[in-house]
């Protein structure tokens, strides 16, 4: 035991006050602060550091533990966020399958008839599809403040749930008239628009600075395999059994998704109850106190500075540029290749979904590449931002313009494939720029960029709708198809130019709190002598009046002030006069004649 004992102590001498370094393949290096033996970890040794304060486990943690095999705790929050956005952007493909099997063209023995169940005009059907963008503008700012104020995991969570309700009401309005579907479009995207802004307050919490690409990415490619998913799922659906059956099966799919997200997802890694303290460790080391920070309200926030920051205008019109071209996709491809090609609902279902199948592998891809670019320190954040979002834009616009030009639809299929595919590089470019310049804030700018960006979404079903009214003549088909691909082509080209020029991945000045005044601490031995007179003569030192005994003078003050001694100081101090010995009293006037 007293060898033991010995060695312990030695050990302690050797690694106090030395900072160890963790060094694991499957984490980033950072410092942890030594304070002791008994808390020391340096990642080699020991299998697992010792594990922090858990909260308590809830019922079911008694019975299935909230983890998944084989992925980390983050990895699992990324993984459930990319689901939940796949569904979401799977019930924006229901409405759009089902307009096509409304106005579905068939051939009976008694002619050619047009199955139109609802007998929609164009204007109502640019009405349909725009109410969505118009709740979800409303709904881009507020979202940031809501997943800044509160729990970001249950805005996303709840936003998705209540999606999934309103989806599973459309075929029941439909019934109704246009306005009740205007009127659950508008609540679904009203909903549906917290869900960005809450997925950036989630990666605040969880997101390590040298992950913040990849763990964004594998989230926001959700969106993407949404498509891939959607697209033909809700045109099989459509074909084989009806169209009102895309509906509820999303539906169905987002409630179910919302009782896991429940089960598995906490508000930070700290309240997780099966997070292993190494990973907890890591986290949370690497974000430092930045998270801890209360978030500012609404007249705390900087709006000066971002009204006056060109990174901010840089992600805002690149968000506005994505938008536009991203709705034409999602909304208009379907329609391109059937009146273009004359495809049917379930092969353009499945050729749509192709080039967001390709693009739904590369947007990860291009996340990690950005960390590994970052992390080796082979190209700056700024620079690396520049050249995934710039590079993203620019090889989807080249490919647009080969499109507005394509001859047969399988020529047009690979040309579109590879423009969306490489616009998937974009998103490890402006879509997680704002955890860059301005963490503390970056819900809020999130819904403020994709609010503004939204507005391409509102307004991009008017135009295309208007510039494609034409279906039947061949030639005009072509001419209206070719302009909506050269305006896509020309909008990127234009955010490339303001991005390239404007974008920054440093930390602005503006992101930071301000840190409190603190009245600074004299130094003890520069402490003020107090040598200056009185304002008020002390008592005994006026001119002592007739008859009165004068005291004696006053001691000098001391010369020189010692510090720190609370018995000498170099003020004057008063002191109390002192009556002289009794002398033996001679009259003056004795002996005088």
């Amino acid at each position: 035991m007293q060898g033991l004992q010995a060695a312990k102590e030695k050990a302690s001498g050797l690694f106090a006050n030395k900072p160890l370094l963790f060094k694991n393949a499957q984490y980033e290096n950072f410092h942890v602060e030594q304070k002791g033996y008994d808390q020391m970890y340096d990642g080699e040794d020991l299998e697992t550091p010792p594990s922090p304060e858990r909260p308590p486990p809830r019922h079911i943690d008694k019975y299935v533990r909230a983890e998944c095999p084989c992925l980390s705790a983050r990895y699992t929050v990324a993984l459930l966020a990319c689901f939940g956005f796949s569904i979401m952007f799977g019930m924006r493909c229901n409405m759009s399958m089902a307009k096509l099997k409304m106005t579905e063209v068939v051939n009976t023995t008694k002619g050619v008839r047009e199955d139109t169940p609802f007998n929609w005009t164009v204007e109502v059907e640019s009405s349909i599809d725009s109410s969505y963008f118009a709740g979800y503008l409303i709904t881009q700012v507020p979202g940031g403040f809501l997943a800044s104020m509160y729990p970001a995991n249950k805005i996303f969570g709840a936003a998705i749930v209540a999606s999934a309700f309103f989806n599973m009401a459309i075929p029941g309005a439909m019934s109704v008239g246009p306005a009740a579907v205007v009127m659950l479009k508008i609540a679904q995207g009203f909903v549906e628009g917290v869900t960005y802004p809450s997925c950036h307050g989630i990666w605040r919490m969880w997101a390590p600075p040298l992950e913040r690409s990849r763990l964004a990415t594998l989230a926001f490619c959700g969106t993407y395999a949404g498509i891939v998913i959607g697209m033909p799922l809700s045109g099989l659906l459509t074909d084989y059994i009806s169209w009102q059956t895309p509906f509820y099966f999303y539906g169905v799919s987002g409630i179910i998704w919302y009782f896991m997200w429940l089960w598995l997802v906490f508000e930070r890694p700290s309240k997780h109850p099966h997070i292993s303290g190494k990973e907890l460790t890591y986290i949370e080391q690497s974000l430092g106190t930045a998270t801890q920070a209360a978030m500012p309200g609404f007249r705390a926030t900087p709006w000066k500075a971002f009204a006056t920051s060109p990174p901010v205008y840089a992600i805002i019109v690149a968000n506005f540029c994505r938008t536009w071209n991203f709705c034409l996709l999602v909304i208009f491809q379907s329609s391109y290749f059937k009146t273009r090609f004359n495809m049917q609902i379930t092969e353009s279902g499945f050729v749509g979904a192709i080039p967001h199948l390709i693009m739904t592998s590369l947007v990860p891809i291009g996340g990690m590449m950005a960390d590994y670019l970052r992390k080796n320190n082979i190209m700056t954040t700024t620079n690396v931002r520049k050249l995934f979002n710039c590079g993203g834009f620019g090889l989807e616009a080249f490919f647009f313009v080969l499109v507005a030009y394509a001859d047969n639809k399988y020529l047009a299929t690979i040309e579109l494939t590879l423009g969306v595919a490489c616009s998937g590089f974009a998103i490890s470019g402006y879509n997680v720029n704002h955890l860059d310049i301005a963490p503390r804030y970056a819900s809020i700018l999130m819904g403020l960029s994709n609010g503004i960006g939204t507005i391409a979404g509102f307004v991009v079903p008017i135009v295309i709708d208007y510039m494609t009214q034409e279906k039947n003549i061949k030639q005009q088909v072509i001419k209206e198809w070719r302009a909506v691909f050269l305006m896509g082509a020309t909008v990127h080209f234009i955010g490339i130019t303001f991005y390239g020029i404007f974008a920054s991945g440093e930390l602005q000045p503006w992101a930071e709190p301000t840190p409190p005044y603190e009245t600074p601490m004299k130094n003890l031995d520069q402490e003020t002598t107090f040598t200056e007179q009185p304002s008020a003569p002390l008592k005994g030192s006026e001119p002592p009046a007739y008859g009165a005994i004068e005291p004696p003078q006053r001691p000098p003050a001391p010369q020189q002030h010692v510090p720190n001694n609370p018995f000498v100081s170099g003020a004057f101090y008063q002191a109390e006069p002192v009556q002289p010995p009794a002398e033996t009293y001679q009259d003056p006037t004795e002996n005088t004649y």
